[in-house]
């Protein structure tokens, strides 16, 4: 009777493969493995903070044919992850494709100095806007922040090679292991900080200063979305907001639309709702929250359950 129903429900499964309804990719090229993107990311990661994340130690002696390792071992595999994005992309030639898939890594592998002094410079703002960190060590091993923006420096450099698929794959990694959200297409300047992190959301048009710093939950999003006659959404354009230098945007603000630029030296406080521009050298806050006390006396029965909860 069971081999009976599960023929049925085959058949049925089978069946909703006939229409394309777009969560299909039956025939198509091979796209990126998630897994293997989330290996090379890992290596990567590796080269920029060497050392940090091995089981053992490693010496000067060492280093040298430890990053001839990874490197080469990187090379190999992105340009054979990179190749299976482009033929999914409807490029055509196998031979054209993997020529512009290793000139594509070479071209990223050749920015990784460039990667690593940018992450100096986000590590020294960690450790300069955390009185918690005590040493660049504890940031580097621990900060789901650093982490993030690791990641998305990563991405950041194959999202303007144009590379597709692969940059969103390596910051959702970042997103799960953090619960940090950050576009690749995103654009933020040196020195960036990230405290605490939980539920930050970065969007693709965001453009973002130098020693900017910002709290758990804050949002840099769209404000709303343009819709051509048929009801879909207008894809490009800038839809997310302009964060200048040395902005400091506390915990839960949500900063919304393409058009808002909030201006160098600015302070945005904690659950602060902001549509519009703001000029340089601005603070805005909420005024305080009007809180109702009550002793516990007074409470009423149903007040006690919840207060015991």
């Amino acid at each position: 009777m069971a081999s009976q129903q599960l023929a049925h429900i085959i058949t049925q499964v089978l069946d909703s493969y006939r229409t394309d309804h777009g969560i299909n990719h039956i025939e198509g090229a091979n796209l990126p493995g998630r897994g293997a993107v989330e290996s090379i990311v890992q290596d990567i990661v590796n080269v920029l903070f060497p050392g940090y994340f091995e089981k053992q130690e490693m010496s000067r002696s060492e280093i040298r044919l430890y990053i001839w390792e990874k490197i080469v071992s990187t090379y190999h595999n992105l340009a054979h992850e990179i190749a299976k994005s482009l033929q999914s992309s409807d490029r055509e030639g196998a031979d054209s494709i993997a020529e512009e898939a290793v000139a594509k890594t070479i071209a990223f592998l050749a920015a990784i100095p460039s990667v690593r002094e940018k992450l100096t410079g986000d590590v020294q703002a960690a450790y300069e806007g955390d009185p918690a960190a005590h040493s660049f060590d504890e940031i580097i091993v621990s900060y789901p922040g650093l982490l993030a923006i690791a990641v998305y420096r990563i991405a950041h450099e194959l999202y303007h090679l144009d590379v597709p698929l692969i940059p969103r794959i390596m910051t959702e990694f970042a997103h799960r292991a953090t619960g940090i959200d950050i576009h690749p297409g995103a654009h933020i300047g040196e020195r960036f900080f990230i405290d605490h992190g939980t539920g930050v959301v970065i969007g693709e048009t965001t453009e973002i200063g130098d020693n900017v710093r910002i709290y758990q939950g804050v949002t840099l999003g769209a404000l709303s979305f343009k819709k051509d006659r048929d009801g879909r959404i207008v894809k490009g354009g800038k839809r997310h907001p302009t964060i200048e230098d040395n902005v400091v945007i506390y915990a839960g603000a949500t900063i919304l639309g393409g058009d808002t630029v909030v201006g160098k030296n600015s302070i945005i406080g904690g659950n602060v709702w902001l549509l519009e521009s703001i000029p340089p050298d601005t603070t805005i806050t909420h005024q305080p929250p009007n809180l109702v006390y009550k002793g516990k006396d007074e409470l009423a029965p149903a007040d006690v359950y919840m207060y015991y909860i």
